[in-house]
């Protein structure tokens, strides 16, 4: 062994050992291991930072601007609407939900995907009478396989695929993924929808909950394009009862009818007042295509007179108002001392004044009679506000109020729907029909999403996880010293002496058990670039194909089912689901199991050695 394998290998070492130790964050292990290796002359300092522009790099990043792209449109719950069954079994709406969510992985990042669908996933469990866990980690696990089944599903299929273009000089296609993935991912979910009910363990719900706020009473206006105009109003109260609203009354011509009839036919501008689980309010306007009644704040700093003021606060909103694309939805909570106390929306000019709106008002217990501008707030009252975050802060802190974590509500916006999800499709068809390198196609996709306002454009930065980020840059030029300084063949060398007696196949099943361990253990996107030279090297020291090596990389690195630590979707369930760190196992070892014998059989047909 000369010096310099020797030091990169300790560096290794020391590397995934504080990756298990877990006091300090990956990124910050990654940019520590990157300056150890420019300070011993492993990697060049003019190299050092060459990983941020890789295409991998990018690439991941500009997925992840798609994702949050196409989640705040409400597309996602638009296909949840359309395919989960309503009044099916535990075992069939948990296999819809979870065959959603593998599905939606592959497209999207696999983490946004269970976020979107863990709401979902908890009033399934309620409305079936199972334990939270029971739906969520059959959900989470899908999540994780579906990931698999395409380049963009999941970090390590990029990294792998950059990889073998470096290697060969051709990357893998968008879809090269998917013989192998799709059957993994098949096989795992029908796997833990029959076995998860039974393995999983059955806990209450852990730690301190999101602040329950009770449930909204808010207004919203009938559109004429809406499919609640022209229904009678029993029928809007059946589906909203799926979404767990209910229509309080409804307001014609501004006067209010409380409790009204059944067989009333609901018309074009029509207002209902309607009551609505926090989770279940963007999706119960979507269904119907309703329209926020106080959606539409105006503009701050615009002169007006105060005859306009008053006139604005009596009419409402005028639709010609433009909309302010970098709003965010805020609740603030009401306290006893607050100068809100008594006061209604309408007399504080909320609006006018502030530039802010007055979406909906949640008051535990109590029902008001009131429209909600002239609603009088009282104390422990739940406003929630659409304005500039700064402007809502700043409001909160004049007036006593306590702001609390914004609300991710997805308000039903068919146009971003179709922009973003056609966005999606034409970046996911240029990298796939090679009309674009996979970076140059997702970048073009983002800047179509930039340009129509699909995202705020705030949004755009806060949705790209930096730490992920730093953590691929560093890890790159690392992962190349370990080939340029002979570290890579090393390691494989020993692993095919020691392991596999220089058996191909049996190598084969040794990177893809070895990755799946060390993605157990540290994060996924880690795992492959560590994994991939040295399955490079297994492959030249056999005088194989390397495409069945990277792609058992990619498959490991991407089935970490044993522990909470392994993929940020099992660390996500950890509290809702009330698990413990021992709790995963139980179906994750089966079904890691079934990966190993689906997997192999998979990669030496797909891909022959």
């Amino acid at each position: 062994m000369q010096l310099q394998q020797g030091l990169i290998l300790a560096i290794l070492v020391a590397m995934v050992t504080l990756f298990l130790w877990g006091r300090w964050r990956h990124d910050m292990v990654a940019l520590g291991a990157l300056l150890a290796c420019v300070l011993l002359g492993l990697v060049p300092a003019a190299g050092a930072f060459s990983g941020f522009g890789h295409p991998a790099v990018i690439t991941v990043a500009c997925v992840l601007v798609l994702s949050r792209a196409l989640q705040a449109s409400g597309a996602v719950d638009l296909v949840v609407e359309k395919f989960m069954p309503s009044n099916a079994g535990p075992l069939l709406t948990i296999a819809a939900l979870t065959g959603i969510g593998a599905l939606l992985s592959g497209f999207m990042n696999n983490v946004g995907a269970l976020a979107l669908l863990m709401p979902v996933a908890l009033q399934i469990a309620a409305r079936q009478e199972l334990a939270p866990g029971q739906v969520l980690m059959p959900l989470a696990f899908g999540s994780i396989l579906g990931g698999m089944t395409t380049m963009v599903g999941t970090p390590p299929n990029l990294i792998v695929s950059g990889f073998r273009a470096e290697a060969t000089g051709t990357s893998f296609a968008m879809f090269d993924f998917t013989p192998v993935g799709a059957a993994v991912a098949a096989a795992g979910v029908v796997l833990v929808i029959l076995l998860g009910r039974l393995l999983v363990p059955v806990r209450e719900r852990g730690g301190v909950e999101e602040f329950e706020t009770g449930a909204y009473i808010t207004e919203a206006r009938v559109k004429e394009d809406s499919k609640a105009a022209g229904q009678r109003l029993a029928e809007i109260e059946a589906a909203l009862e799926e979404h767990g609203a209910q229509v309080l009354s409804l307001v014609r011509n501004e006067v209010r009818v409380n409790a009204p009839q059944g067989n009333r036919v609901v018309k074009a501008d029509d207002i209902l007042v309607i009551e609505a689980d926090p989770d279940g309010l963007g999706s119960a306007l979507s269904s119907l295509g309703l329209k926020l009644e106080e959606d539409k704040p105006r503009p701050t700093g615009e002169p007006i007179t105060p005859e306009q003021a008053a006139a604005a606060e009596q009419d409402g909103d005028g639709d010609d108002e433009p909309r302010d694309e970098d709003s965010v939805l805020v609740e603030v909570a009401v306290l006893p001392d607050s100068a809100l106390v008594d006061h209604s929306a309408s007399r504080l000019r909320l609006r006018t004044r502030y530039g802010i709106s007055l979406l909906a008002v949640s008051r535990r217990g109590r029902r008001s009679l009131a429209r909600l501008r002239t609603m009088s707030f009282k104390a422990g009252d739940v406003l929630l506000l659409h304005g500039p975050e700064d402007v809502i802060v700043e409001f909160a802190n004049e007036t006593g109020c306590v702001p609390l974590a914004g609300r991710s509500l997805r308000l039903p916006d068919r146009r971003k729907m179709l922009l973003s999800t056609g966005i999606l499709v034409l970046a996911v068809g240029g990298a796939a029909l090679g009309l674009l390198p996979a970076a140059i196609s997702f970048a073009a996709g983002v800047l179509a999403t930039m340009a129509l306002r699909t995202l705020p454009l705030r949004q755009v930065y806060e949705s790209i996880d930096w730490p992920v980020i730093v953590l691929l840059g560093a890890l790159i030029p690392v992962a190349a010293a370990m080939e340029t300084t002979g570290a890579a063949d090393l390691v494989a060398r020993g692993l095919l002496d020691g392991v596999a007696q220089g058996n191909a196949v049996i190598a084969l099943v040794v990177m893809l058990v070895v990755s799946m361990t060390l993605s157990d253990l540290m994060n996924n996107a880690a795992t492959a670039a560590i994994m991939c030279p040295i399955a490079i090297g297994a492959s030249a020291q056999l005088g194989v194909n390397a495409d069945p090596f990277l792609m058992a990389v990619a498959v490991g690195a991407s089935c970490a089912f044993l522990t909470p630590i392994g993929h940020q979707n099992n660390t996500l369930i950890l509290g809702p689901g009330g698990f413990r760190f021992g709790d995963y196992w139980r179906l994750g070892l089966p079904l890691e199991i079934l990966v190993v014998l689906v997997a192999v059989p998979m990669l030496l047909w797909v891909w022959p050695l």
